[in-house]
């Protein structure tokens, strides 16, 4: 029981233990003595004397122990936090030893225990670090590829949580700021409809083929997207014999589109067979009528027939217009700059002798940028002989774009353009001709005669827009940790290692220090920490509108005016989205009471309930290093030797990032004090109650 209580308490305990001892010696002395004194009249003397000497004794021992506890059991306990962050936090800085002053030569012996540590450390991390290099340039070879590969990619642990994704799985499953954005150690079930899947890895657990895979549709949970995806198991290793089930790989494919395209291809096939084959029939019985009369048609059939006719006509001509409207979108066509279309074409003009003028609009074309330039360069080469000056010119036309290529001279017979798109356009296959390429985009080309001589050939597109500056890039770089395959899960929080928690680290800006009195949140940020490290890409910071003024106070300390957060959402939107991203993770904040009061008087509005689990930093730092320590976030970051720079303090991204790197140095110190578990936390953070209340319950 008393190894449990900390230095100070019982340094406190033995004086007062001390105190009591010799107040009682004194009491039970001078008790023997008036009876054997045996003298009524000296009992006030007795007494009188007996108290002077108590409080002496007690004044005197109160004194020894203040003393030893500022200038003993105080350092000893500093000395203690100190070699545990330098230790097990991996903090730089030496141990100060002014406060161990009195303690001989504890402190310096202490320095030097930490500095040999450190250059220990130091001499560990060089070699590993030599021997590593080679890897870690394999490692962002290997990301860089696995970041652009043109599929979404999952690897999933045997009960089904992520343990890898790339960029482009982020953009199928709902995109980086939606609320259905991946996360590393949470169930793929929160993204994609779990029957398929589950069907699929039972199908493949049968199986005895290690190369065996299944092919399977899926369905998104955020935008209702059709994917097509390839299920493998991993290769049996150590997570499988600890699981006795393998990880497994998930491809996905977008086919959204392709389901769609199919479904207006078929429909307008059926459309067009029930649209013709009403007037074909009819048409069918008049001519039979026709040939039995013997060539006689009367004028009522005549009628009738003419009718059907032109009715037939109308639906094959608009039903081929529909078709060739349609094509484009069934072609897979991609986006190309106008200004990239022409510089291509420019180039192969030149190889051929001729020099082009390019004049060229802002947009982005729906087309196949190889196929057009093939097109424009043949058509230049037919028509260098005898014509000169020539120039393309790409500009919006409707919703689309007009390519025309001029020149100084005659336009070519339409006879002989047809001869030219027919041919083919010498681009490695013979079957690729103009009029394949004018089929592929459904579109046309016809010669048109210019004033002052000139003529030019148009070549419009059907779909086009302007290019605006060119948008961030989408973080594409693959999210990982190969050790969550053989993490064995814990459901009981309390009993679970906090090196098998997923933790978020939040924190908010707000208009003021008191919600009772009305004020608001005007920023959340918050990070994941997966298998004790941060989720790099994994991360939620965010303006909201919090429905009234900020005031200019507020705004001096974080930097957030009116104006920045007057189109933000509201805390009910914002409050969802952050208890998306929170599901199952254990909440980490610097004074957690403040932030989570915030959230709590909003459940009703955001319609979730915060009943996260929750630690402390200011807790955990007591813990760590004594409550006669300060424990301001700038404190305890100066301890573990984590530098917050001064644009990023007062932001809630900033202070966020600050408290995680600070949760992670604590982390391997509590571990040293012999505190594992969720429940261990909890136990001892009670003991330090009047720092900050507890918010486990």
């Amino acid at each position: 029981m008393i190894r449990r209580l900390s230095l100070r308490l019982r340094v406190f305990l033995f004086f007062a233990a001390l105190a009591v001892g010799n107040v009682a010696a004194l009491g039970v002395g001078l008790y023997l003595g008036y009876h054997r004194l045996g003298d009524p009249n000296v009992l006030n003397a007795f007494v009188i004397g007996g108290l002077i000497a108590g409080f002496v004794i007690l004044g005197l021992v109160t004194w020894v122990w203040f003393l030893f506890d500022e200038n003993v059991a105080k350092p000893i306990e500093r000395l203690a936090g100190g070699m545990r962050a330098r230790s097990h936090a991996e903090v730089a800085s030496e141990i100060d030893e002014a406060p161990a002053r009195y303690l001989g030569d504890l402190a310096p012996a202490a320095v030097a225990v930490t500095r040999n540590l450190a250059e220990t450390r130091n001499a560990l991390a060089e070699a590993v670090a030599r021997e590593t290099t080679r890897l870690a340039q394999e490692k962002e070879r290997l990301e860089a590829l696995l970041s652009d590969v043109p599929v979404g990619v999952l690897l999933c642990s045997p009960d089904h949580q992520l343990v890898f994704y790339n960029g482009h799985a982020v953009d199928l499953l709902g995109g980086i700021d939606a609320g259905y954005a991946p996360g590393l150690d949470r169930r793929v079930f929160d993204y994609l409809h779990a029957a398929p899947i589950r069907h699929a890895y039972a199908r493949l657990l049968e199986t005895d083929d290690p190369d065996a895979a299944s092919d399977l549709l899926c369905a998104t949970k955020g935008e209702a997207k059709v994917l097509a995806a390839r299920m493998r198991l991993l290769a049996e290793g150590a997570e499988h014999h600890l699981h006795e089930r393998p990880g497994y790989v998930l491809t996905l494919r977008d086919v959204t589109g392709d389901l769609a395209s199919h479904a207006e291809q078929a429909a307008l096939i059926d459309e067009l067979f029930d649209r013709v084959r009403r007037p074909a029939a009819n048409l069918q019985t008049v001519l039979g009528v026709v040939s039995e009369t013997g060539g006689t048609v009367p004028e009522a059939l005549d009628r009738a027939m003419m009718a059907e006719v032109r009715s037939l006509a109308r639906s094959v001509t608009e039903l081929a217009a529909r078709h060739d409207a349609a094509r484009a979108n069934w072609w897979p066509l991609s986006m190309v700059r106008a200004s990239d279309l022409a510089e291509a074409t420019r180039a192969r003009a030149e190889t051929e002798g001729v020099a082009l003028r390019v004049s060229v609009e802002p947009l982005i074309l729906r087309c196949d940028g190889f196929e057009i330039v093939a097109l424009t360069s043949a058509l230049i080469g037919h028509l260098a002989p005898g014509r000169d000056d020539f120039g393309l010119a790409i500009t919006a036309d409707g919703p689309g774009a007009l390519v025309a290529l001029d020149w100084r001279g005659a336009p070519p017979p339409v006879s002989e353009l047809d001869r030219w798109i027919a041919g083919p356009l010498e681009v490695g296959l013979a079957d690729v001709t103009g009029r394949r390429v004018l089929s592929t985009h459904a579109t046309e080309i016809w010669p048109e005669t210019l004033p002052d001589g000139r003529a030019r050939l148009c070549l419009p597109l059907r779909e086009a827009r302007g290019a605006a500056k060119r948008p961030p890039p989408v973080p594409r770089a693959v999210v990982y940790d190969f050790d969550l395959l053989s993490k064995v899960r814990n459901p009981e929080v309390v009993s679970a290692k906090l090196s098998d928690l997923v933790y978020v680290v939040f924190d908010t800006e707000t208009t003021g220090l008191l919600p009772s009195e009305g004020d608001e949140i005007v920023q959340i940020a918050a990070l994941r920490i997966v298998n004790r490290l941060r989720a790099a890409k994994e991360v939620f910071d965010t303006l909201v509108n919090p429905g009234r003024k900020i005031p200019p106070a507020s705004t001096e300390v974080h930097g957030i005016s009116d104006a920045m957060v007057v189109d933000a959402p509201d805390i009910a939107e914002i409050g969802r989205r952050f208890h998306q991203f929170a599901e199952g993770a254990v909440l980490v904040a610097h004074n957690a009471p403040f932030d989570m009061e915030f959230l709590r008087r909003k459940e009703g509005v955001i319609g979730k309930t915060f009943d996260h689990p929750i630690l402390d930093t200011v807790l955990l730092s007591a813990v760590v290093f004594g409550q006669s320590e300060t424990h301001s976030l700038d404190a305890l970051t100066h301890r573990l030797g984590i530098t917050i720079p001064e644009e990023a303090r007062h932001t809630a991204i900033g202070d966020t990032v600050a408290t995680a790197d600070a949760f992670l140095k604590l982390l391997p110190a509590l571990r040293a004090r012999g505190i594992e578990t969720f429940g261990d936390v909890i136990a001892e953070v009670k003991k330090h109650g009047r720092l900050l209340k507890d918010l486990n319950g």
